[in-house]
């Protein structure tokens, strides 16, 4: 198993231009409003899954059937961290069909991650359950900062940084 570091995980980000989108209050907890247009949702989905080592991906096993995940492949979780629902050791990202993701962050990171406008607690964050919301990015330059929440989040899932996600 991994260690973690006590450090966070998650780069500085700018700040999100505009409104908060509109969302669901409930579970299923999905994006109403200034959703990704699929050549942005696909790009996303793409660079998951050929950037993300010891990955595999399918359908979410706790979101929509729409929902593509990934999964952690012949890697143990790192040591503390505590990944999507329901087994909490293999799913740590989901994406669904509106361009949002849910994925888990070291909580050490939280506060800084909804300070900066990207995204909002899932309606279920209050059971203790580690997964935040991460708006849909609606151009490259949006695009870039999810690889970058993205990539927070294979690093507290791994402990490991992955030379694809520092190369972006």
């Amino acid at each position: 198993m991994t260690l973690r570091s006590s450090t966070m995980t998650l780069p500085a980000l700018p700040e999100r231009a505009g409104d908060r989108p509109e969302t669901g209050p409930e579970v299923p907890h999905l994006q109403f409003t200034q959703t990704s247009p699929p050549r942005i949702r696909e790009e996303l989905r793409r660079w998951m899954a050929a950037r993300l080592p010891h990955i595999i991906t399918g359908r979410s096993e706790i979101s929509a059937p729409s929902s593509w995940a990934v999964f952690l492949d012949g890697v143990a979780p790192a040591e503390g961290a505590r990944l999507l629902p329901p087994r909490g050791d293999a799913e740590f990202a989901h994406l669904h069909a509106d361009g949002s993701l849910h994925l888990a962050l070291d909580p050490a990171d939280h506060a800084a991650f909804l300070a900066s406008g990207w995204g909002e607690r899932h309606p279920l964050s209050h059971l203790g359950i580690n997964v935040v919301m991460l708006y849909a990015p609606r151009d490259e330059a949006e695009l870039a900062v999810a690889k970058k929440v993205i990539g927070a989040s294979y690093r507290y899932a791994t402990g490991h940084e992955p030379a694809a996600i520092a190369a972006v």
